[in-house]
């Protein structure tokens, strides 16, 4: 519990604050972070007549977290964190077994990804491969003629090499790779910058380094008689934060493979089904179910995995939504059962952002991924994750499960 200076008369500051006479925004530097909290909080409950007898309970420095996360600071919401595990992984660079830390409220969702951990680790372990990373922003430029806009479009081809130069002065990490696709509707150019961002997710460096880019390409242009105007940094090219079939395509973050094969005994013992029903229902369920109902999710429950351990290791909660396209592939074989699910746009982070929160750095302290360097390994680590929980799913619906499950649990 936080608690103020002595020499501060909370009444009569959020007396003030009802008048107008203070901002809630003024208060940090007026009075210190941890009374501008306090004091915020007893606003809240004034003008709503609701006593915070929870939110006012946390261990994060208020001073860090509202430089870096967060503003009007009032306190902290909890979310139960559970963990599944161990999960045996044969990545590039996460090798080993792996507890991998939940944040959820929806009652069995661990217990079936743990279900799902100990099949693959009994059956060898997860094959996880990231093949490929890169992060974009694509802005809006607006030209005076159709012509201009093929004009525009040659220039950044034919001057990729300088553009470069220009966005890699913003930032000692990205790195420009393509600027693609350049697409044009109307008079109106959307290049696609991408960049490589290193172990931060990297929204904000793409974003400072595409305003430099965009500057010197109109400044350039001008000087050739040709007027461009940068309408917006983002034109929804990007794509950020929204489904869109162009990252499902092209990928965005970090991209991921994971697999698993079982032995149609293990299908039997474990699962309770066949290969052929996990076959049948992945077929019916996530490939024709999803193509008939316009879905860019061809799987099966990816942003439950991906929500969760996103909501314990601080990664951007609104990235979930690209996290939860890709599609699942079970493949029924003489011998059992291939199980696999792509994950093309997995915006990942292990440094900067949410994951310096302390309880969130330390659920990544927890899969040894906090930090530079990590973030290929907590990719990996990611994917794994969601294929335990598909298999899982998937098992169960085969199975006829799925009710069962959720009513033993109480839910």
């Amino acid at each position: 519990m936080v608690n103020i200076d002595c020499k501060i008369n909370i009444d009569e500051i959020v007396e003030k604050i009802v008048n107008k006479e203070l901002k809630v925004y003024q208060l940090d530097k007026m009075f210190g972070e941890k009374n501008a909290v306090l004091i915020r909080r007893k606003y809240l409950e004034k003008v709503s007549n609701v006593k915070t007898n929870h939110i006012e309970n946390y261990t994060i420095d208020e001073k860090l977290a509202m430089q870096k996360n967060i503003e009007n600071m009032i306190g902290v919401v909890q979310i139960p964190l559970g963990f599944a595990g161990p999960l045996l992984v044969n990545g590039a660079f996460a090798k080993g077994e792996f507890n991998v830390p939940l944040a959820t409220t929806e009652g069995a969702l661990v217990a079936s990804v743990n279900r799902g951990c100990s099949i693959i680790t009994k059956c060898g372990g997860a094959t996880v491969r990231v093949i490929d990373d890169k992060m974009t922003r694509a802005p809006i430029i607006k030209t005076n003629s159709v012509v201009d806009a093929l004009k525009l479009k040659e220039w950044i081809l034919e001057n990729f090499l300088k553009i470069k130069e220009v966005s890699e002065s913003t930032t000692r990490h990205g790195k420009l790779i393509s600027i693609s696709p350049i697409l044009i509707v109307g008079r109106n150019v959307y290049p696609r910058f991408t960049f490589k961002t290193g172990d931060a997710m990297g929204m904000n460096m793409v974003t400072i380094a595409t305003e430099k880019a965009c500057l010197f390409i109109e400044s350039e242009l001008k000087k050739e008689g040709i007027d461009v105007d940068t309408i917006a940094l983002s034109g929804n090219v990007c794509i950020d934060k929204k489904p869109a079939a162009i990252n499902l395509i092209e990928g965005r973050g970090k991209s991921v493979i994971a697999e698993v094969f079982l032995k149609e005994e293990y299908v039997n013992k474990y699962l309770k089904t066949t290969s052929k029903a996990i076959e049948q229902v992945n077929t019916y369920k996530n490939l024709i179910g999803s193509a008939i109902s316009g879905s860019l999710g061809f799987n099966a429950q990816y942003a439950n995995i991906v929500g969760a351990i996103f909501l314990a290791t601080g990664q951007d909660e609104a990235h979930v939504v690209e996290g939860s396209m890709g599609i699942t592939t079970a493949e029924c074989t003489k011998e059992g059962l291939y199980f696999s699910v792509t994950l093309p746009d997995l915006p990942i982070a292990t440094i900067g952002g949410g994951t310096r929160v302390e309880p969130q750095n330390e659920c990544l302290e927890l899969l040894e991924c906090a930090g530079t360097g990590k973030s290929e390994k907590f990719a990996e680590i990611v994917g794994a994750s969601v294929l335990a929980g598909e298999l899982s799913l998937i098992g169960a619906l085969s199975a006829g499960h799925l009710a069962k499950a959720h009513s033993e649990l109480g839910r």
